[in-house]
């Protein structure tokens, strides 16, 4: 058990949330119980997490898309006030982490990614470094590398490029990065990997030579959550579940 004060303090240090400059508040966004025994993360607050968390017994939801967004009606209606209501009701605490989890060198999002995909950064480039490189162990194709995401994320991806190109330089930034598309070429990537693809991103593609591998904006963020809810169990004996609620995006 630990109080849930010192659980943010501790979370908001390991995560450097001071550094990022981000869409959404980092850390305890809704305030519940002051006792946290177990802890449920998700990498969206939907409120199928919410409902799941509270019949798992959770007091603290930790997720990677939380609440209050930049630009976002700033009015308690609709969706939100359902799920702060939901929140509320059961005395739940939530917490989420947004860019802090997706650049974190030991367990973000994109490093973990990366070992479910054999692969180890060997450098970041970008916005607070959310770009990260590495190398494979062997060249593959680009279709037989699309095959092994597919077998390692459980999801078809889409596929940009030249199924025979010839891939072992690979730039990945999970999540809705496409626009770092740049940044893969600037460092010279045969493919760069990230969540969702826009309608320019096909033409950059086929235009420059660097593939591009869009494998689910939830499916490559399902990793990171996961490795901070174990963390911070461990570090406090708390219990800890992930609850991975599907998403075809």
């Amino acid at each position: 058990m630990v109080k849930i004060n010192e659980l943010t303090h501790y979370t908001q240090q390991l995560m450097q949330v001071e550094r990022f400059k981000d869409y959404c508040p980092n850390g305890l966004q809704v305030e519940g119980r002051a006792e946290i025994r177990k802890i449920v993360t998700g990498v969206t607050a939907s409120m199928a997490l919410l409902e799941a968390a509270h019949l798992a017994n959770a007091d603290l939801i930790l997720v990677h898309h939380g609440y209050f967004w930049q630009n976002e009606d700033a009015r308690i209606l609709g969706i939100k006030r359902n799920r702060i209501a939901y929140l509320l009701k059961h005395d739940l605490n939530l917490m989420a982490y947004h860019l802090p989890l997706d650049a974190h060198p030991e367990l973000g999002n994109n490093v973990q990614l990366g070992r479910v995909l054999g692969i180890l950064p060997i450098s970041y480039i970008g916005e607070s470094n959310l770009v990260a490189y590495g190398e494979l162990d062997q060249a593959l194709t680009l279709s037989e590398f699309a095959k092994l995401i597919e077998k390692w994320l459980q999801r078809t991806p889409l596929v940009i490029g030249n199924p025979q190109q010839k891939i072992q330089k690979v730039a990945w930034c999970t999540g809705a990065a496409q626009s770092y598309m740049d940044s893969a070429m600037q460092l010279g990537a045969d493919v760069f990997i990230s969540g969702e693809i826009s309608e320019q991103t096909t033409h950059q593609a086929l235009e420059t030579g660097v593939s591009y591998i869009s494998a689910g904006h939830h499916a490559t963020e399902r990793y990171g959550i996961q490795a901070l809810g174990e963390h911070l169990a461990d570090k406090f004996n708390l219990m800890h579940e992930f609850v991975d609620i599907k998403n075809p995006v």
